[in-house]
């Protein structure tokens, strides 16, 4: 297991690895001695970004598992020789409830709400409907089909969006990202959900965020780099979207001084939209589960392709 001391985030307990197997938990810089005959390794630190060296030293290793969804710290030429997989639809669920959460807050105006409250002012004001608006969600793994699925259970019009063009049985037609521009005029709330690759980085600026329009809401809880956050800035204060929720970020922690923080129609989340209590038991049965698998010879479930950055849904 590969991890770094943190407080926040201590390595879990891993009870039900079977017996005959030995866990060696190291940091991110272990020593030779400690990778001698180390055939799995577990990364457990998300920020874990040094796997190409480590892999260069650790000449037994066939299978690597990430706890996280994202991959893209750990992608490297030294992949290509090991079983790389994650822990993808952990997160879905929760990901997709914070979604609704946030849409919900805007449309219905709960932080104006809030700040009447602390001023103890009744004042009496219409809200939103979310009923009957339209959806665009950037990312059609699982996490973005959890996020679709609740949004149209409360009637609203879900198109999803992929790196190509293609037929969901559920969703009908998936829109190219090439066509991003057009599908956001067509929405009035915008989701990224997608991991980070070279196609998605920086793919959402000012051209989205324009055709998006005043009416419109954006949500990231894909990878912060998506979005081009200065351009982002600029569209809020001039007027160009109504506001955005981000558990998302260029650079992460959000430093101190970048505008959003204080940006009245910007709801800025921690990178936690996935993080529900018990979360780390259930990454490690992915593991786990996984993890006997392996020992039995079987096929692994969440592998990732090392040429999308993902585990393709098609």
């Amino acid at each position: 297991m590969v991890t770094e001391p943190d407080p926040e985030l201590p390595p879990p307990p891993l009870g039900s690895v079977p017996a005959d197997v030995e866990v060696v938990v190291v940091g991110g810089t272990p020593s030779d001695d400690q990778l001698t005959g180390v055939q799995a390794l577990f990364v457990w630190d998300h920020r874990f970004s040094e796997l190409g060296p480590l892999l260069r030293r650790a000449h037994d290793v066939r299978w690597v598992h990430a706890a996280s969804v994202g991959v893209n710290r750990l992608l490297c030429p030294e992949v290509r020789r090991v079983t790389l997989t994650n822990s993808r639809g952990v997160f879905d669920v929760p990901i997709a409830e914070w979604v609704i959460a946030a849409v919900l807050s805007h449309v219905k105006g709960l932080a104006e709400t809030w700040s009447r409250q602390r001023e103890h002012r009744w004042q009496y004001r219409t809200t939103g409907r979310l009923a009957g608006r339209r959806a665009a969600v950037l990312g059609t793994g699982s996490i973005g089909r959890a996020i679709a699925e609740r949004l149209r259970r409360l009637d609203v019009s879900v198109t999803l969006v992929g790196r190509t063009a293609g037929v969901d049985p559920h969703f009908g037609a998936i829109r190219p990202s090439d066509d991003l521009v057009t599908v956001a005029a067509e929405a009035d709330v915008l989701v990224l959900a997608a991991p980070l690759t070279p196609a998605t980085t920086a793919l959402v600026g000012a051209d989205v965020l324009e055709a998006l329009g005043p009416q419109g809401f954006l949500v990231n809880v894909g990878r912060g780099p998506t979005l081009v956050e200065h351009e982002l800035v600029e569209a809020l204060r001039a007027g160009a979207i109504a506001g955005a929720a981000l558990d998302v970020f260029e650079v992460e922690p959000l430093p101190v001084d970048s505008a959003l923080w204080s940006m009245p129609n910007v709801l800025v989340s921690p990178h936690v939209s996935g993080d529900y209590i018990g979360f780390d038991a259930d990454m490690v049965a992915v593991f786990t589960d996984n993890l006997n698998r392996w020992l039995r010879g079987e096929p692994l479930v969440n592998v990732v392709d090392p040429d999308l950055g993902y585990v393709s849904s098609r």
